[in-house]
């Protein structure tokens, strides 16, 4: 699985080599690995068991949200897209940090340790919250019966036992044993919530404020140690890069399996439990932490404090990010209190509506982009400017392209838990959590073929421009939920599709991945004005913040109602989805062909640049 900060890690272009840099080349293959600095092998484990971690959380968040806490829907995008917003932004701070004063080393040691402990955190969930329905302002409580596949929710009602049964005119319906209507409910008079602890919910809040913080620290600083390993002009360094890229992968690849194994079973094992998921996932972050925290010298030179660092400021950082802690738990805490308008609000009413995370995001972005522009106008060359401009445009579309693609997390995994078999030939099923382990799947076994192939076309001169490689990943992404929605016309009785149409969409989203990823940051660095690259990392970073915070937006015009974290009608579930990834895949299709379109023009604004 790769993501931008991923690629980030593990692009050479991305990470400046070290003016310091060791000198490790030795003259036989005594102290190598592989032919490279025997201190890879270090870093790629140290990145490996911190890309299990991390991957591992995230493919339990979502459903830890809807399932124990029993958050709607739109709380639960909401939270999982602000928090992933946020794991994109810290990294720039953190690694000004450690360039300036800790150094990569410090900095990675005070990550890990960090993002531990707030995994460790998210296993005290404490009981699952317990369902309630409000039906004309007064409370029922719920009971939930039946396994994944027939689950009924119930409340009592006058001495009998009725089965909540949502309906397509978003009435609500109220069934009699003998499987009569016995009470129907107008739009509006039913919601369904969760008494649940407020002292968890703190933990909750917490132990993702935590992981964000430490992430940032964590992240850039690591991919910044590998490349202090080679010197200038060193042509191991790209395959040195890929190898460390395989650690991320790899650590990816774990996760996404074991951890939700271990939190929510597998076939027919129900598993132990949320807490051992997480718990799985702090022990591989503690193991990322040890190797480096005891290295035996083996990183000796590596990733030190600059020579010309200020001294006595490390304490004072590391109490500055812990005080961060609350404030970045006030912004998800504030995540939680959104109330999407009401339709015919319009773009003032919406924006207006944003939670506090949604406005600082959106107005730094709308404020950043056109004010770099005009400097660029007004201090920069003809060429320059255009070249900015170039940089603005693919800019942009990549922020649509991640909005949709990380739809993963969210709205495609809670259509794998509600509307997709996942059993696997008959012989078992796969728990919805695991669906994303695809993604990596496809993503180890494309890479190698997509990099001969950009090989092959750049010998011959055919290789895609950036702007076409751009417009082709979009159409794909969009063709990826269109595939999904073709499949569903296929759905059984159940309202499930097979497992196979949501592994279809993955590898066409895959496919459009190793397009678009790739090539993002080596993109900025050439197409910049010299004087401001870091700024313009800055704002490739920012809108990618941005489109994981949409991400969650888009998720949330897929919500159907919930009532103890299950959907209360099938069909209406499935014809919300396909309704919604129509539509985004359709504006996909239809945005990537504009930038086919914009290809010839851009490649002229781009004066040279592939």
């Amino acid at each position: 699985m790769t993501n931008p900060i991923d690629d980030a890690a593990a692009e050479p272009g991305a990470v400046p080599a070290d003016a310091t840099s060791i000198d490790l080349h030795a003259p036989s293959d005594a102290g190598q690995w592989f032919g490279h600095p025997r201190q890879l092998a270090r870093l790629f484990t140290t990145e490996m068991w911190e890309r299990f971690g991390y991957y591992g959380m995230r493919a339990l968040l979502t459903l830890y949200l809807a399932q124990h806490f029993l958050f709607s829907d739109t709380t639960t995008t909401g939270i999982y897209g602000g928090f992933t917003a946020l794991v994109y932004l810290t990294p720039l701070i953190g690694g000004l940090l450690a360039d300036r004063y800790l150094g990569s080393k410090r900095a990675v040691k005070f990550g890990a340790i960090i993002m531990s402990i707030g995994y460790l955190t998210l296993c005290f969930g404490g009981e699952a919250a317990k369902p309630f329905a409000m039906i004309d302002g007064q409370r029922y409580e719920v009971t939930v019966e039946g396994g994944r596949d027939d689950r009924k929710q119930f409340v009592m009602d006058g001495g009998q036992k009725l089965q909540i049964k949502g309906n397509e005119d978003k009435t609500v319906s109220l069934i009699a044993a003998d499987g009569t209507e016995a009470r129907k409910i107008a739009g509006g008079q039913f919601t369904a919530d969760g008494t649940r602890s407020p002292f968890s919910v703190f933990l909750l809040l917490a132990g993702l404020a935590l992981v964000t913080i430490g992430n940032g620290f964590f992240k850039p600083n690591i991919s910044t140690m590998v490349g202090t390993l080679y010197k200038q002009g060193d042509p191991r360094r790209d395959a040195g890069f890929t190898i460390f890229y395989m650690g991320i992968n790899l650590g990816s690849l774990l996760s996404q399996f074991l951890c939700p194994l271990l939190a929510v079973g597998m076939g027919s094992w129900q598993g132990i439990g949320w807490w051992a998921g997480f718990l799985l996932a702090s022990a591989g972050m503690l193991f990322s932490w040890s190797l480096i925290q005891f290295d035996g010298g083996r990183l000796n030179g590596i990733g030190e404090r600059p020579a010309d660092a200020p001294g006595g400021k490390d304490m004072l950082i590391y109490a500055g990010a812990l005080a961060a802690v609350p404030v970045v738990w006030l912004l998800f805490s504030n995540l939680m209190t959104y109330v999407r308008p009401e339709e015919g609000a319009g773009l003032i009413g919406y924006l207006t509506s944003l939670p506090i995370m949604g406005k600082l995001m959106f107005g730094t972005f709308s404020l950043a982009v056109p004010a770099i522009l005009l400097w660029a106008w007004r201090n920069g060359t003809k060429a320059e400017f255009q070249m900015m401009v170039a940089a603005m445009v693919l800019i942009t579309f990549n922020t649509v392209f991640w909005t949709l693609f990380e739809q993963a997390g969210s709205s495609l995994t809670l259509f794998a838990e509600r509307n997709t078999d996942l059993s696997v030939f008959g012989l078992f099923s796969l728990s919805a959590a695991q669906t994303q382990i695809f993604n990596a799947l496809f993503i180890v076994a494309l890479a190698p073929v997509f990099s001969a192939m950009w090989l092959g076309l750049s010998k011959r001169g055919l290789e895609p421009t950036i702007p076409i490689k751009f417009g082709m990943a979009l159409m794909g992404v969009g063709l990826g939920f269109l595939f999904l929605v073709f499949g569903a016309q296929f759905a059984d009785d159940k309202f499930q599709v097979g497992l196979w149409w949501l592994a279809g969409l993955y590898l066409i989203h895959s496919m459009a991945e190793l397009m678009i990823s790739p090539v993002g940051l080596s993109m900025i660095t050439k197409l910049s004005i010299a004087r401001i690259v870091g700024l313009m990392m800055g704002v490739w970073f920012l809108s990618i913040a941005v489109a994981q915070y949409v991400a969650g937006v888009v998720a949330q015009f897929a919500s159907v109602e919930t009532v103890g974290g299950q959907v209360t009608n099938l069909k209406v579930s499935l014809d919300t989805y396909t309704g919604v990834f129509t539509t985004i895949g359709w504006i996909s299709v239809g945005l990537g062909a504009v930038l086919l379109v914009l290809a010839i023009p851009l490649k002229k604004l781009m004066h040279g640049v592939k």
